[in-house]
């Protein structure tokens, strides 16, 4: 865009409030360029990204590699639909169930798709291998959940806001508290038409909640135990973000449905994706599930050049150092804290819980005293703040933003 044709922040913002409709509450920072750890806003200045669009961009704003594919690829051929083979479609699938060990992968965009997708296959499952009758079929969820916000996944949602005004709601699944192995065991016992049990291995939208040690190995057992389909959402925790390629492996868990999506793309462009080995996948059919976008070449070649760069560079293993160190430089912090009263996480996904109630403005006025300080984070239920930057970043660059945090916090002590 030309010099004198460049937008001011405000004349972004006032566009947005004007066109566009209201369904999102942006921190007021208008952006024009990311590489890496950093992006800069229309007026030149630069921040550290500290909420990597929800953990989408695990591999650095921009990254060469992935960017390069999705340019050659976009100059060769983009869009077939499923209507015809492509040859780029055959290589990621075998790529990327060879990366995390499944018999087959089942292409879509987004992350709500792929739980929508998730759903589907297990119902379809649950009617043709384990022989429920049809339509009876129950799915076991969490409260406090975040999966995405189409109306089947609002419907065992527990978030006012994202229900209000939506109904009616679609029926089939069972609210149980998340991190309690006995709900989950009281839930398969009493309902025989269990098909599956949809969990975060984090809860990352609830605020960063990481469950008991063993929770998951042992949720899955009881799974095994009753006949009923464990299906990790890995759309956020997915992609090295938590110090393991998968959160799940952190226990050594295989989910018999895993859905990813996010930095499954390294935010480049709009990939997801639902694996499983043949016992499930085996049950879709033609005419039964698709998408003229999922599988398409330039996400195939965009996703498998995301997954090298996971490998290459090890970022799995550069999180797992990186999240230690900076939970335990922020912990040394809140001994002593009045505004911040814990940090937790894993890996780069971690999150501060501010000493305030839901209903406060604080962790928000404290998201704007981190931006003016060079710092992007966000609110999540009023009274935590996540921090999850790219897995790019090197020590150096973390410390320096423990120190703009602690520096911002300082500002709040009460």
């Amino acid at each position: 865009m030309a010099v004198l044709n460049q937008l001011t922040s405000q004349q972004a913002i006032d566009l947005e409030n004007q066109y566009g409709a209201h369904n999102y509450h942006p921190l007021p920072v208008v952006l024009t360029k990311g590489e890496g750890v950093f992006v800069w806003d229309v007026e030149g200045k630069k921040y550290y990204d500290f909420l990597s669009a929800y953990s989408a961009v695990n591999q650095g704003h921009c990254h060469p590699k992935i960017v390069g594919a999705m340019m050659e690829q976009a100059q060769q051929l983009t869009l077939t639909s499923r209507a015809f083979y492509n040859d780029m479609l055959g290589k990621y699938e075998k790529f990327a169930c060879e990366y995390f060990g499944f018999d087959k992968l089942l292409p879509m965009n987004t992350g709500a798709e792929a739980v929508e997708t998730a759903l589907k296959l297990c119902r379809k499952w649950a009617y043709e291998v384990k022989g429920l009758k049809e339509n009876e079929a129950e799915i076991i969820v969490c409260e406090n959940n975040f999966h995405g916000r189409t109306t089947t996944i609002i419907s065992f949602s527990n978030d006012p806001i994202a229900r209000e005004n939506f109904g009616p709601f679609t029926n089939g699944f069972i609210k149980i508290a998340y991190d309690n192995l006995d709900a989950l065991e009281t839930a398969l016992k009493n309902n025989p038409n269990v098909a599956g049990f949809l969990v975060e291995p984090i809860q990352g939208e609830a605020g960063v909640y990481v469950p008991s040690e063993g929770y998951l190995s042992k949720a899955k057992a009881l799974c095994e135990e009753y006949n009923v389909l464990f299906i990790a959402d890995e759309v956020q925790t997915g992609i090295a973000r938590t110090g393991q390629l998968l959160a799940v492996n952190h226990e050594d868990v295989k989910p018999d449905l895993l859905i990813l999506g996010k930095a499954l793309s390294g935010g480049a462009y709009p990939v997801s994706a639902v694996l499983a080995d043949n016992v499930v996948m085996d049950v879709i059919k033609p005419g039964n599930h698709g998408s003229t976008f999922g599988g398409n070449p330039i996400a195939a070649a965009v996703a498998i050049a995301a997954l090298n760069v996971v490998e290459d560079e090890k970022l799995a293993e550069n999180a797992e150092v990186l999240g230690q160190l900076f939970r335990s430089e922020l912990n040394t912090y809140i001994e002593n804290s009045s505004i911040a009263t814990l940090v937790r996480g894993k890996g780069l996904l971690n999150a501060i819980v501010i000493d305030e109630d839901e209903n406060s403005d604080t962790a928000w006025n404290i998201c704007l005293a981190l931006r003016d300080n060079g710092l992007l984070a966000k609110p999540t239920h009023g009274n935590i703040i996540r921090f999850a930057p790219p897995l790019v970043m090197n020590r150096e660059q973390l410390l320096d933003c423990v120190s703009i945090i602690i520096k911002t916090l300082k500002e709040f002590e009460k």
